[in-house]
């Protein structure tokens, strides 16, 4: 088997190790704090921000403005409404600008 075989597999068990091992330490807790409650529920956002700030600071015209239609149609629609308005802008000013 290939390298990147083990790899993906390394990631996937860190992963759920990581997951499972943060379910088993808050849970031993009868109540959570709420400045804890408040700091793990910021997590997603902080988690997103990661992924999408390098990627949004390299970016060109093209994947520009489909950010700014996402971050438009997320002030009026939900998540997946989101993610296909982006995700169209996105293929369409690939497939006719560059």
């Amino acid at each position: 088997m290939s390298t990147t075989f083990w790899i993906i597999i390394a990631g996937a068990v860190a992963t759920y190790l990581t997951r499972v091992g943060g379910h088993l330490v808050i849970s031993r807790f009868d109540n959570v704090h709420p400045r804890v409650e408040a700091g793990l529920n910021a997590v997603p956002a902080a988690v997103l921000t990661t992924l999408v700030a390098p990627a949004a600071l390299g970016a060109g015209p093209a994947e520009w403005a489909a950010l700014i239609v996402a971050a438009a149609v997320s002030l009026r629609g939900g998540l997946m409404s989101m993610f296909l308005a982006g995700a169209a802008v996105l293929i369409l000013a690939r497939q006719f600008a560059e």
